[in-house]
């Protein structure tokens, strides 16, 4: 070991380079096939803390069962994004005082790749900071020539089967980027509104309806209004004409089933080409559709000239003064509503009338809920197999063209008479339809970015070609996602992958939480609480912290609110961590949760965890500068052997939780063993060995053989957590072991292994710990100095007892700060401070003063403990709630404790007798 004390910046650079270099982390052709495909990120910026938590996890995985033997794949990749990167590359233009309309579509194309392999460097940079052993050989871009073509082989063979359409259907529409999104795409806000109840004059009669409406602006786009066909108020009018205010248009009263009598007035405004259930309603009625709006929610040339060129807003304000002053605005209320935004541009929604491709997903959806209802994918944690099941159920057509420059460009080409043809190419299409030099131009949309996505698990691997990564890797072992996109990306990659390979893509899902501030808010910008993984693993000072945050955000009140919390959460910036602790804290927070708080203080520890490690392993090896790990025999202690139990007790939660994919019970298993049994118990145990004469030297080299051996395989176990200590620390202690083998990377998991549990062994080190923590426990509540060596005075006790006190007084007397140990043997008990362990008494005897005052109090204390201890035992086993629903050994455990707690408190209650009569 170089340095005395851990520094992760000096040793992580180092070892990912040498990793890389000598081709570590690419797969080894033996063994089972073990692949994850990467969730890619988006070449948006920067990776965020949702990407570090994933990552990981991933790694881990991958780490793991690569030192399982397996054949392991970490195929790695970025997305390009399409709404997302093209709005932040327009924003960059828009910066500078430009357009992308005021350059050709290539120009634009050009800076947005540009803008890629910025971004893309700066995300691969990232992961490798984080430790990712994936294959960089492989990595894929969802615009790479290769993906360009599988996307146009998938379109069109889906094309030609009828399972994807064009057609004019009413959409969710984003006026700020102009392009159709999906639902999934749309946040419904909730806000106050108001509700306007308009008069709609009947033709040739003195009656009218009153409508009630949340967006006037759209009544010009009426096309009937319906009443329900039972309600006796509105019964005489099906059929009769209204007069639609403000328009010299007549549209007819109908009845429909779907009219809610109670809502409202009972009678709605039909809508068809803005809204989405008026449609459906048109549809039934053979309504016109009439649209109102231009592409950015302007008024258009099918409403009265007074309107025409007005943007939605002012439209509506203008339309509801002119209602007034004609006297047909009823009257207006507050209304509770749910606006329509788009998740990328915060723009108000319009469901909009247009032409785009559709998939139809409803033959595809029945597969894809078959193979989960099998059992053929396992989802975990089980509770999100309904909510993928229910979304498959009631799926709808997928709209799958884009308004946008940025992606997969639609493979169709129109003709001069509107006809459509699908190909690769102008060049195959015409050779396919025999349409000689006949003018074509290709549809100027891009695919939805979801759709490329829904072909990365096969298409990565090289499919439709028979390569070996294909038939080696697919179906993956396991996707790693959120909840969040369970319908965007899911649910179709395993549509299209049934589809097109007859294989689900991957055998099982993990969904995890999403990661959020210490206080569960969402880490956002305008909230300021953003954190950035490589800044917690590296460091970065106040003043750039406060940078980061509070760059582009244009209200200057956020701003300053932002600088001043983070002034007061990180007054001294954030100090670098490493990416092991970080990894680790990542894990550790691998719950079953839907939400999952990040808090740095959590950090902090595992940090300290890292130095636990690296001071433990200097330790050890400090101990075994002389050290010959294979030439003399070896004699292993009690110590010795309980450890190896303890390893193993510990292996085998590892083995059964990594299955559960419960890294959080994982990482507290390694935790516990490492820094309580293996650092702050068995290295004390065992320096009366390693520090004394009396002992054989057989003895000696059994304790040096298996503290070099336990941190070995302790190195290992914790390997796929934190890959860079370990590396460096095993680098020494595997020389010590006379390890020939270059890299701990490529070492075997240990395994657990039943027979290497000695339970005598367990059951022994047991009732030493306990007696050495009531020592312990006395001390720190006297406020004994650990330094001063006390003698330890016993009575009673049973025959076990007194064997286990002549046999282990060297494993007692050095963690216990003992100058000796005696029976009392019938004679009086000298003052002393007293406790109990099951039958034996231990008075701890001072060769000066005693204050017994104080010991009639710690006694009190104890005492009083016990009596709250069993006030709730006693509580709970009389609750017939808990005792017909616990498992019976747990309940079992409990009457045992109350009997012992009973036991305990009257002999405790004796001995302060005794002390209050002195």
């Amino acid at each position: 070991m170089k340095n005395k004390t851990y520094e992760p910046q000096t040793i992580e650079n180092f070892w990912y380079q040498k990793w890389e270099q000598n081709n570590y982390f690419i797969p080894s052709g033996k063994g089972n096939p073990y692949c994850i495909i990467q969730p890619p990120p988006n070449v948006t910026g920067t990776l965020h803390m949702g990407h570090g938590f994933q990552i990981s996890i991933m790694d881990t995985m991958i780490r793991y069962h690569r030192m399982l033997g397996d054949n392991t794949l970490w195929q790695l990749g970025l997305d390009h994004a399409g709404i997302a990167t093209q709005m932040l590359v327009e924003n960059n233009l828009r910066a500078e005082g430009k357009s992308r309309h005021d350059m050709e579509r290539e120009t634009f194309i050009k800076k947005v790749w540009e803008w890629k392999n910025y971004s893309g460097d700066t995300i691969s940079n990232q992961t490798k900071r984080i430790g990712v052993s994936g294959d960089w050989s492989r990595q894929k871009f969802t615009l790479d020539p290769d993906q360009i073509e599988i996307v146009q082989h998938v379109f069109i063979k889906l094309y030609e089967e009828g399972l994807i359409y064009r057609g004019k259907r009413l959409v969710n529409w984003d006026p700020v980027l102009k392009t159709a999104i999906s639902d999934l795409e749309v946040i419904n806000e909730e806000a106050e509104g108001s509700m306007w109840y308009v008069r709609y004059p009947i033709v040739d009669s003195d009656e009218s309806l009153i409508i009630a409406t949340t967006r006037p602006e759209t009544m010009l786009g009426d096309t009937a209004i319906a009443v329900h066909p039972e309600d006796e108020r509105y019964k005489h009018l099906i059929g009769k004409q209204i007069k639609l205010p403000l328009t010299d248009r007549v549209i007819p009263i109908i009845a429909d089933d779907y009219v809610d009598q109670e809502f409202g007035t009972g009678c709605v405004k039909i809508t068809p080409a803005h809204d989405f259930n008026d449609y459906a309603m048109g549809q039934r009625h053979n309504l016109p559709l009439i649209n109102i709006f231009t592409p950015d929610a302007y008024l258009n040339d099918n409403v009265p000239v007074v309107y025409q060129g007005l943007e939605r807003f002012q439209a509506r304000k203008k339309i509801i003064g002119d209602l007034q002053s004609s006297n047909l605005l009823v009257k207006t209320e507050k209304h509770q509503l749910k606006i329509p935004k788009g998740d990328r541009s915060g723009s108000t929604i319009e469901p909009y009338l247009t032409d785009q491709w559709f998939v139809k997903t409803k033959e595809l959806a029945g597969p894809a809920m078959q193979v989960v209802l099998d059992g053929k994918i396992k989802i975990i944690p089980n509770t999100w197999t309904k909510t993928y099941l229910q979304w498959l159920e009631n799926i709808e057509d997928w709209c799958i063209s884009r308004q946008l420059w940025w992606g997969h460009r639609i493979p169709a080409w129109s003709d001069e008479e509107n006809n459509i043809y699908v190909g690769r190419n102008e060049n195959e299409i015409c050779a396919k339809y025999k349409l000689g030099d006949r003018k074509l131009k290709q549809d100027e949309d891009v695919l939805d970015t979801w759709f490329s996505a829904a072909l990365w698990p096969f298409s990565t691997l090289g499919w439709p070609e028979e390569t070996y990564e294909f038939k080696t890797f697919y179906p993956t072992s396991v996707l790693v996602t959120g909840f969040d996109i369970i319908f965007f990306w899911v649910a179709r990659m395993v549509m299209m992958g049934l589809k097109f390979t007859g294989e689900v893509p991957f055998k099982e899902l993990y969904i995890t939480g999403l990661i959020r501030d210490s206080h569960g808010q969402k880490m956002s910008k305008s909230k300021g609480n953003i954190l950035d993984p490589i800044d917690l693993a590296d460091g970065i000072t106040l003043e750039k912290l406060i940078t980061k945050r509070t760059s582009n955000l244009m209200q200057k009140h956020l701003t300053e609110k932002i600088e001043k919390q983070t002034r007061k959460d990180f007054p001294q910036g954030i100090a670098g961590f490493g990416v092991d602790a970080l990894r680790f804290t990542f894990c550790s927070l691998a719950t079953t949760s839907r939400d999952i708080n990040f808090d740095i203080a959590r950090l902090e520890g595992y940090r300290n965890f890292c130095t636990k490690i690296w001071n433990a392993t200097r330790f050890v090896l400090m101990q075994l500068e002389d050290f010959n790990y294979t030439d003399e025999p070896a004699e292993y202690s009690l110590a010795d052997r309980w450890i190896q139990s303890e390893i193993q007790n510990t292996l085998s939660i590892i083995t059964t939780e990594f299955k559960n994919y419960r890294f959080d019970l994982v990482t507290q298993a390694i935790y516990e063993f490492t820094w309580y049994q293996f650092c702050d118990w068995y290295l004390e145990l065992v320096k009366p060995i390693l520090n004394s004469d009396q002992f054989s030297p057989a003895l000696k080299q059994g304790t040096r053989k298996t503290l070099i051996a336990t941190l070995e395989s302790l190195l290992r176990i914790i390997h796929p957590f934190m890959p860079f200590i370990t590396e460096e620390l095993w680098q020494d202690v595997a020389s010590k072991m006379q390890i020939k083998e270059p890299t701990i990377m490529l070492q075997k998991y240990p395994e657990f292994d039943a027979t290497k549990i000695d339970n005598d062994a367990f059951s022994e080190i047991e009732w030493i710990k306990k007696n050495i923590l009531a020592i312990r426990n006395i001390r720190g509540e006297m406020n004994i100095s650990p330094n001063k060596l006390l003698p330890l005075l016993l009575n009673k006790g049973t025959e076990n007892d007194r064997r286990r006190i002549n046999q282990y007084q060297d494993y007692l007397k050095t963690p216990a700060k003992l100058e000796s140990i005696t029976w009392a043997n019938d004679e009086k008990i000298p003052l002393s401070a007293s406790t109990l362990v099951d039958e034996m008494e231990l008075h701890l005897v001072f060769n000066d003063s005693f204050d017994l005052g104080a010991e009639i109090a710690r006694m009190n204390k104890e005492i009083n403990k016990l009596r709250d201890d069993i006030d709730k035992l006693e509580v709970k086993l009389s609750n017939t709630n808990y005792t017909a629903r616990a498992p019976k050994e747990v309940i079992e455990k409990d009457q045992i404790k109350l009997t012992e707690s009973k036991s305990l408190i009257i002999k405790l209650s004796a001995h302060l007798k005794k002390l209050e009569n002195i």
